[in-house]
């Protein structure tokens, strides 16, 4: 019976779980024949997502690089863009060759997704007190009959490549993928997705460390 009744908390709670998640890389992946050294001026650009979302995770992922010896900036400073416009890339060209940045960081949501799930009914706990019926059920009742709800949860999954300007076309250093992450809140999303992306990127030693 116990074993019967973790199970059964546990099926209800998995998509709960699995629900809120948070970022982490599914995916890293670092260029073997890279080897130029630390980059010390840094353009951050978020491609899409509405402009809000994009200038906020910019603005924390700058704050995140910027240490003694590296400067970084947020793209918005030399391109404003609303939702949905396109940055033209002469101009982005021309800013990274004007600011003499010699390291672009590009992030991009790749999947955007919108469900609506189900929460049934809270639970009874796994270990009521079966001494009487009575005890039991006025225990229990209340739970089992508890009415379920509808709930609208968002998912985002997002791809960050960080690239040097050495070379004219751009040459990609790093490459990471996240799983798919709770995205109703953004503010709570971008400052975790930025702190996921910074501690690979000084483990592969892509930028130096921070104090």
């Amino acid at each position: 019976m116990r074993n019967k009744l973790l199970l059964l908390v546990a099926a209800f709670a998995l998509p709960a779980f699995l629900a809120a998640s948070a970022p982490k890389l599914l995916l890293s992946w670092k260029n073997a024949n890279y080897s130029t050294g630390h980059f010390t001026n840094i353009l951050v650009l978020a491609l899409n997502g509405k402009a809000e979302n994009r200038a906020e995770f910019e603005d924390e992922l700058v704050a995140a690089i910027a240490r003694p010896g590296i400067q970084a900036t947020q793209s918005y400073v030399f391109l404003p863009r609303p939702s949905l416009t396109p940055i033209d890339m002469k101009d982005l060209t021309a800013v990274i060759q004007e600011q003499k940045f010699d390291a672009i960081v590009v992030a991009r949501l790749i999947k955007a997704e919108k469900k609506t799930i189900y929460v049934p009914g809270q639970v009874y706990d796994p270990f009521p007190l079966y001494g009487s019926f009575a005890g039991y059920y006025s225990m229990v009742s209340p739970r089992v009959y508890s009415p379920g709800y509808v709930k609208e949860v968002s998912t985002a999954q997002v791809e960050t490549n960080f690239y040097s300007t050495a070379k004219p076309d751009g040459e990609l250093v790093w490459t990471g993928t996240t799983n798919s992450f709770d995205g109703n809140s953004p503010t709570k999303v971008i400052r975790e997705l930025v702190k996921v992306v910074i501690k690979e990127l000084e483990k592969q030693d892509v930028i130096v460390k921070g104090s």
